[in-house]
């Protein structure tokens, strides 16, 4: 089966030399990536830069948050990288200063709304006062009003949050679980074929590909499962 782009496979592993291995392993059946902190600090930067520049889509988890300055510079050279997507956390300073920083380029910015492994209770432990969909509809409705190319959230908010964007921007949904995967760290998880029926227009998973004994047979099930037609 050929790839989907709407699948984003999270290279979460501890070395170079394994995401390397399983990127060449999965070959042509995935064509979309994600780089967050693990690999960043292990090579993980030029690697992205060397994926992006091989033809593949990079998503490139850094969830960016600090003074307007050094957020738009960040983002310059991150858009010079040629990766497709870039995560900043949903406050609307960060986003007004990352969105001004990518203007003519074609990276897409996502904000981070509410991360998925957490839920209600750790919301309130962080001195937050609102519950996970409120805070993710709220900032839904910033990143929009920003200009950012798209949202990050549980697919369990998913349906809310494509109201609230609307059609044009994307909505990437971490915590993907095919049924009968572990959750793992994840506390808001939904099978591929419900995310995409919530209005996902990409998926994140990593474990559940990642540490398969066949990658290719894993990702090509998840491909199978969101291109099958609607019940």
């Amino acid at each position: 089966m050929s790839a989907d782009p709407r699948l984003i496979v999270a290279l979460d592993v501890p070395a170079l030399n394994e995401a390397e291995s399983l990127v060449e392993r999965l070959g042509d059946s995935v064509s979309f990536y994600k780089i967050g902190y693990q690999l960043v600090f292990a090579g993980g930067l030029e690697f992205a830069r060397d994926l992006a520049a091989s033809g593949k889509n990079i998503f490139l988890d850094m969830k960016l948050l600090d003074i307007d300055n050094t957020i738009a510079k960040g983002v310059e050279n991150i858009a010079r990288m040629g990766v497709s997507m870039l995560t900043v956390h949903a406050y609307p300073k960060a986003m007004t200063a990352a969105v001004a920083a990518a203007r003519g380029s074609d990276l897409c910015l996502l904000a981070v709304t509410v991360l998925t492994s957490m839920d209600d209770g750790d919301l309130l432990d962080a001195g937050y006062g609102r519950d996970a969909a409120g805070l993710v509809a709220m900032r839904a409705a910033q990143a929009r009003d920003a200009g950012m190319g798209g949202i990050v959230c549980s697919a369990m908010e998913a349906a809310n949050v494509r109201k609230i964007a609307g059609a044009g921007m994307a909505i990437v949904t971490p915590g993907i679980r095919p049924s009968g995967s572990e959750r793992g760290d994840q506390k808001r998880v939904v099978t591929p074929a419900d995310a995409i029926r919530a209005g996902a227009s990409h998926l994140v998973v990593g474990r559940p590909v990642v540490k398969a004994d066949d990658p290719v047979a894993a990702a090509a099930a998840i491909i199978a499962e969101i291109s099958a037609p609607a019940r």
